[in-house]
């Protein structure tokens, strides 16, 4: 008798972000220290080098590898990323001082937002940016088009 399996594991969402890192067995580790991630799992080559791990931050699963020559590259070695990593927290400037005691590097201070969150920005060693955010308020969208045209002109 054939087993039904879930299209999607148990444990994943829909959308699983996939980090590529210079050094994964202390990009694991910074994001411990910083976001409270958990192990899952690694998978390492005989060299040391990580293939494939996955951790968990809260309620969410994300997957990291080292680059790999010709298939995948880190924002180290790209020189930036267009990418960045939404992470709601119940304490944003708690969260925030975390992570930057543990490495990442600010690139906007926390502060409220006009949407309603209580917000901050920074890049952690390895390259990659995240967002982190505390849901305050809230917000219609026709408040939010009000407060964010005022940021705008203050801006």
């Amino acid at each position: 008798m054939k087993k039904t399996v879930s299209p999607i594991p148990a444990g994943y969402h829909t959308a699983t972000p996939y980090l590529v890192v210079k050094n994964a067995p202390a990009a694991i580790e910074f994001y411990k220290q910083a976001f409270g991630a958990q192990e899952l799992f690694r998978m390492p080559r005989p060299d040391g080098v990580i293939t494939h791990a996955e951790i968990q931050i809260g309620d969410s699963r994300l997957m990291l590898g080292d680059e790999a020559a010709g298939a995948s590259r880190s924002p180290q070695s790209l020189n930036g990323t267009p990418v960045s990593i939404f992470l709601y927290v119940e304490d944003v400037d708690s969260a925030f001082q975390q992570a930057t005691a543990a490495g990442a590097t600010p690139s906007m201070p926390v502060q409220d937002m006009f949407w309603g969150d209580r917000y901050g920005r920074l890049t952690d060693p390895f390259g990659h940016q995240w967002h982190v955010a505390t849901h305050q308020e809230d917000v219609s969208p026709q408040e939010m088009g009000k407060r964010a045209a005022a940021a705008m002109t203050a801006a």
